[in-house]
């Protein structure tokens, strides 16, 4: 079955490092419903960008790489028939009822989790 990346676009990542359960609960309970249904095959939840390091060419900031007000928070690849049911998917994320947050649906073309056999 085609795969689809759905990338979180907010303001800033819930998932700092002391973030307090009841923030998180709305999205870990979609992400429960999405792997109970067996759609999801895998997700991360990104920290909040004054944790970003950007590497460039010549330079490497400790500073998000694009600054914008919103950026990827997080991300999940689930499983569907096709464009159309994933965005019916997509459109359960909390993130798309939020003033400033929103989703994107991107079909995903190759990859997949690597094993470090260390």
């Amino acid at each position: 079955m085609p795969q689809f990346a759905i990338l979180i676009y907010a303001d800033e990542s819930l998932h700092a490092v002391d973030a307090a359960e009841a923030d998180l609960e709305e999205h870990d309970q979609h992400a429960n419903d999405l792997s109970v249904s067996g759609t999801m095959s895998l997700a991360f939840a990104l920290t909040p960008r004054a944790d970003a390091v950007s590497i460039r060419r010549d330079s490497t900031d400790a500073e998000p790489f694009v600054k914008a007000d919103q950026f990827v928070a997080g991300f999940y690849v689930i499983e569907a028939p096709d464009l159309d049911a994933a965005v019916a998917i997509a459109r359960l994320n909390p993130a798309t009822r939020t003033r400033t947050g929103g989703v994107e649906v991107r079909p995903v073309h190759s990859g997949g989790i690597t094993a470090n056999d260390d």
